[in-house]
Order: C-alpha cells, then sequence, then structure tokens
C-alpha cells in the first residue's frame, strides 16, 4: 500500500471525500485539481485549466470533468460524479470506487460488477495536455467504455452559463475531434490511443453546483457544454489514453508519452518526499526565466512570497541553479531598490515594505549554501546596493528611514506588510509607521552586506555602511523592547507601541543578524510559544486578544477580517524553529521535532500531499485558503531541514 491512500469506505463517504482535493500541475502555468471522488466543487476546479496568451496569460479552464461509463451486456454504470443545484448528485459514479492510491502517478480502482478498471491521471510536462490512462483489469464479458466531456472555456475566476454564442461545430481529427467554444481561445484537441467512435450529442448540463463557492458566498451555479461523447471497446488487460490539449498529438504515441511522462514523477512514499513532490508544483519555467506560482489554484506570483520560499523550495528540489534563475528573473521588474508586488501584472505596484529586504535574506541563504563571497557580492552586490540606498533616500516616499534610522511605512489604504487583507478597500490590519519585522529584516540586510563586502573587498561600501549597525540595533532596542512586557512592539506609530502579540517578533530572533541579546531572544519565544504556536504554525495574533478570531469562515468579508486577527500561519514556522534551536540547541530538538511531525498527518487532509495556505486559529485548525501554498510547503521543509542538520 502506497504512502497516501484511501479506501473505499473514505471514498465513498461524501463528506470525507468531497472535503479533500487534490492537484496535479506541468511547470508551465498549468493544473488540474478536483476532489479525492472527482465532483468538482469549486469554480477553480477542472481537468485542464491553462493559461491562455490572448486573454493575458490568466488562466482558464477548459476541460472541466470527463464523465467515464463502463458498458456491459447493454447496461451502463457511469462513474462520475456532479453535484446539481439543491444539493443532489447524479450520477453517483463514487460509490463504484475501491481505492485511490498516490505513487508516482496517483490511480483510482473502480469494481462495477466482475469488471475492474483503473484511471490514471497526469498533466504533460510544460506542456498544455492532460493524459488520462484507463485500464481493464478484469471483465467477464464484452465492454465498451463511454467518454463524455464536459466543457467550460472560462476565466478561473467566472462561471459560464448557457448561451446562443458557443460554437457547437467541431472538426474531425485522428481519433478524436478539436473544438473552440468561443472566439479568442485556441482549439481543444480531445483523442484517445484507440480509435473510438464519437457521437455528437451537443448539449447543456445546467446549474451544476460548486459546494465551496456555495459556503464562501460567491455565486456557485454553472452551466457546462457537452459536445458528445467517445465509445470504444476495450479488452481485459488493455489501456487506452484519452487526451486533451492545446496541441494536435500522434494517436499512436499516447501511450508511450503517457509513460514516459509517468516516469518523470517521484513517488510519494514518505512525507518528505510528498513535500518534495509538492514544492516541484509551484515552479513555472518560461524561455531563460521562471518563478514561483505563490499558491493554488487561484494565485499567480507574489513576489514577497516567492522571496520567502525559496530557501525551502531549494532545498527540496535539489537545484542549486533554480535560486539565481528566479532571481534574474523577478530583478528584470526591479526599480529604485524596489520590486514589484506580482510581476505578472499589467501595472506594477510597489507596496511592499519588506520584499527587497527578504531578496538579500535569500541571497544571504545562497552564500551560507554556497560560499565564494567575491562571487555572491559581484553577483548581487550591486542589487543589495540599491536596495539598502533605496530605503535610506527614501526612493518610494512612502517607505523611507526615519531619523533614528528605522524603516517606517505607511500609505494611506494601503498594507505595506504581508498582513495585507483587505474589507471593503481598506487594509484589516494596516500596521502602519515601524514594522518589527521590517527593522529586523533592514538590521539583518546591513549587517549582512557589510560583512559580504568585507570579504570581498569592497571598502567603499564598508565606509559609507558601517555606522548604520550600531545606530539602527540602538534604535531598534528602544522603538520595540520591553523588560515590562518581555516581547517586541509589533509596530510602532508616532511612538506609540502596538504591544498585540503576533508573530512578526519571531523573525527578528531568527535572522542570523539581530540586536536582541539571548535573553531578549528567549523571552520573546517564551511569549510566542505560549500565546502563537500550534502544530501548524504560528498564529496572527494571541487569542487572549479582544480582536481574535479563531475560525475563518462566512462570507468573504468575515473570512477577510479573520486571517490576519488569529489564523495560523505555516510559512512563520522555520523562524520558530530557528529562534528555538539557536536558543536551545540538542535539547530543543525533540519539542520542534514534534511539532513537525504533527503535520504528516496533514498530508492527507485539505488537498492530498501538501500543505495549505493557513489554518484555523481554534483546534482541529482546519486547513483555509489556498489548498496549496508555496511558502507553507517551504516553510515546513526548512524546518525539517533544520532538525536534520542537528541531528547530523
Amino acid at each position: 500500500m502506497h504512502y497516501l491512500s484511501f479506501d473505499q469506505e473514505q471514498l465513498i463517504n461524501l463528506e470525507y471525500s468531497l472535503d479533500r482535493e487534490i492537484l496535479r500541475t506541468n511547470k508551465a502555468g498549468s493544473y488540474l485539481c478536483t476532489t479525492l471522488n472527482g465532483c468538482n466543487t469549486r469554480k477553480y476546479h477542472g481537468l485542464l485549466v491553462s493559461p491562455i496568451e490572448n486573454f493575458g496569460g490568466e488562466k482558464h479552464v477548459l476541460l472541466s470533468s470527463l464523465d467515464e461509463t463502463v458498458i456491459q451486456n447493454e447496461a451502463e454504470f457511469n462513474l462520475a460524479i456532479h453535484r446539481y443545484q439543491g444539493g443532489s448528485y447524479e450520477p453517483k459514479g463514487h460509490k463504484y470506487m475501491r481505492n485511490f492510491s498516490f505513487g508516482n502517478v496517483p490511480k483510482i480502482t473502480y469494481r462495477v460488477g466482475g469488471v475492474v478498471i483503473t484511471k490514471e491521471r497526469l498533466l504533460v510536462e510544460k506542456e498544455e495536455q492532460v493524459l488520462i490512462r484507463y485500464t481493464l483489469e478484469e471483465a467477464r464479458s464484452a465492454t465498451t467504455l463511454r467518454l463524455k466531456p464536459f466543457l467550460a472555456f472560462r476565466n478561473i475566476h467566472a462561471l459560464s452559463k448557457a448561451n446562443l454564442f458557443v460554437n457547437t461545430k467541431f472538426e474531425n481529427i485522428e481519433n478524436g475531434i478539436a473544438t473552440r467554444l468561443y472566439d479568442g481561445y485556441p482549439n481543444l484537441y480531445l483523442q484517445t490511443s484507440k480509435k473510438a467512435d464519437f457521437v455528437p450529442v451537443p448539449d447543456w448540463y445546467y446549474n451544476i453546483e460548486y459546494l465551496k463557492e456555495l459556503n464562501r458566498g460567491y455565486d456557485y451555479l454553472e452551466d457546462l457544454f457537452v459536445p458528445g461523447y467517445f465509445e470504444l471497446p476495450m479488452e481485459k488487460g488493455e489501456s487506452v489514453v484519452f487526451a486533451a490539449g492545446l496541441t494536435e498529438s500522434n494517436p499512436l504515441g499516447l501511450k508511450q508519452r503517457f509513460t514516459r511522462e509517468s516516469r518523470k514523477r517521484g513517488d510519494r512514499e514518505t512525507f518528505a518526499s510528498s513535500l518534495e513532490h509538492a514544492a516541484k508544483q509551484f515552479v513555472v519555467h518560461k524561455k531563460n526565466t521562471a518563478e514561483i506560482i505563490a499558491g493554488f489554484p487561484w494565485y499567480g506570483s507574489i513576489t514577497r512570497q516567492t522571496f520567502v520560499s525559496l530557501p525551502g523550495l531549494c532545498l527540496s528540489l535539489k537545484d542549486e541553479k533554480l535560486c539565481a534563475t528566479i532571481l534574474d528573473s523577478y530583478l528584470k521588474y526591479f526599480n529604485d531598490g524596489f520590486f514589484p508586488d506580482h510581476i505578472g501584472s499589467k501595472e506594477l505596484t510597489y507596496h511592499s515594505a519588506d520584499t527587497s529586504l527578504w531578496f538579500i535574506w535569500v541571497v544571504q541563504h545562497c552564500y551560507k549554501t554556497k560560499g565564494k563571497p567575491a562571487v555572491a557580492w559581484k553577483t548581487y552586490g550591486p542589487a543589495i546596493k540599491r536596495i539598502l540606498s533605496g530605503y535610506k533616500e527614501s526612493k518610494l516616499g512612502y517607505i523611507r528611514m526615519n531619523k533614528d534610522g528605522l524603516i517606517e511605512a505607511e500609505k494611506e489604504k494601503i498594507a505595506l506588510t504581508w498582513m495585507d487583507s483587505y474589507v471593503n478597500g481598506n487594509p484589516v490590519v494596516q500596521r502602519a509607521g515601524l514594522a518589527v519585522e521590517v527593522n529586523a529584516l533592514w538590521f539583518n540586510a546591513i549587517c549582512f552586506a557589510l560583512d559580504l563586502a568585507d570579504m570581498a573587498g569592497d571598502h567603499e561600501f564598508i565606509d559609507e555602511w558601517k555606522d548604520m549597525v550600531e545606530k539602527v540595533a540602538h534604535s531598534f532596542l528602544n522603538t520595540f523592547w520591553s523588560e515590562g512586557h518581555g516581547l517586541l512592539a509589533d509596530v510602532v506609530k508616532e511612538g506609540v507601541p502596538d504591544w498585540s502579540v503576533r508573530p512578526n517578533m519571531v523573525i527578528a530572533v531568527a535572522l542570523d543578524y539581530t540586536p536582541l541579546n539571548k535573553e531578549q531572544q528567549k523571552q520573546v519565544l517564551s511569549v510566542a510559544k505560549k500565546k502563537l504556536l500550534t502544530n501548524r504554525g504560528l498564529r496572527s495574533l494571541s487569542p487572549d486578544h479582544l480582536r481574535y478570531k479563531g475560525s475563518v469562515k462566512g462570507n468573504p468579508q468575515e473570512r477577510e477580517s479573520a486571517i490576519h486577527m488569529g489564523a495560523v500561519w505555516p510559512w512563520l514556522l522555520p523562524f520558530f524553529v530557528e529562534g528555538y534551536l539557536k536558543i536551545h540547541k540538542k535539547g530543543g530538538l525533540p519539542f520542534v521535532k514534534q511539532i513537525l511531525e504533527s503535520f504528516e498527518e496533514e498530508m492527507t487532509q485539505h488537498c492530498v500531499g501538501t500543505v495549505s495556505e493557513m489554518y484555523e486559529g481554534n483546534p482541529p485548525h482546519q486547513g483555509k485558503g489556498a489548498i496549496s501554498q508555496a511558502w507553507s510547503v517551504a516553510g515546513v521543509s526548512y524546518a525539517m531541514k533544520q532538525i536534520r542538520n542537528y541531528h547530523e
């Protein structure tokens, strides 16, 4: 039995199987996502969801689902499942599911009377094509397989409705058809490895209901178009492959292509290998560039999260060149020492007080891995200098260095730190003024840059910046530290500190260069351990705060108001682990190891084999937000690496 597998009892239980999702990506921006039993519960679900160049590279659901029907002795058994308006399910193919195992390619086993048929799905690497292989394992009489494609052809954030503009025509191609529902889209090629009869029966299927969207307070009903169905006979032991993609294939090569692609996939036989597999799904390769998708299914690239993710993702991917390729890709958007919030936006915005400092932090990790200070300074020294000067000279105006050498950031109705949720156009937690993690990163950046410049022999830079270390350290402690509270203020505005217990202070402890002494670090971690730490990460606010919200539920406004007022964030966990081990050394290993090991059960929750964007602040800490988030996966991977390093 595989490390990740589900049995019949779990699969036929709708409450269980609908709540767990699966995800596959192709390293080029496309993904496959649905639930464990195949019933789509989100408008973001689909078997082929791809970026469409004509629509600005935004992702569109092309093939929403594919119904499979097994026909024997004129009896039909539909293996699919859809939910329609009012909560009715038709067909109810989940009752035929017997096993779902996640090896290198996930495999579903169905049993219908004397028929046993398996289904395996994968996306072709760096191509917009999904391959589905069906194998007839057992059959006592002649068997026919019918495949009915449900098409959407719409943006992932929208829903399709029956209309008169849909193009119902199709073109016959070898072993299939080519269809394009609307102008502006490319053709979708639907083909089978074995010659099949295509029966054109164009029709709309009305009011398919997406349960997750209903519960989240969004529009939740969709009409999907079915152009017809394929039918082909199968013999016992035979495999056939169905392909849906934006390029036409040679049907004779589909089986070989499936086998070739499956060999590229690593097995998920351990917790660590599951995280490594999840890490690969966020990388998008383009011509001579690469970027990180922040999370699936709805995020694009978020620059801050890319930089925070990189050390953990690169550890998982074991790719030394990838980090440099990604950094170089983002440097193309660099302006006056600052990075845009999203590199894929039509209009670039620079609303982040910390992203550029995270960039220096990534370079710091690369240097610790590779050494070679002269090479590191030659490669990234110019960017580091521009970043430090950009802050010092207040190039953006709303992000600036004050007279005490600290960084303050404020822009009306804009959240400039990672706590950037909004309700009705206003930040839930604006944190205007002096934010603790921004200034901790600022101090770390200056110290690292000076040390690297010293090893590389850049004395001019050293002369310019050397006096800043003592100044910033002194100002940091005077501004943020309080012996009476035994912690760091989260933000200080116009001299007034906010003593809300938030996790941002933990970053100041974990960084290689910190103004805090050992006793201060210990006190900060003690508070964080007592009030913020959970087995899924750190809470964004202490439960004893009046504004604490332990549940991320309700309409969009209610959820947005909760995600930074109590929700648990896994990406913060490695900073706690690093700080804790820095203080407690090997004596702290059993405690942090126990926390990380508890994440293993998450591999069978929310989205199988990966880590969610956030979790509810209250136990049992149910997964919320995006079902697979880059900096969450990276954070857990990096924390595990820290533990392994201490063991070694």
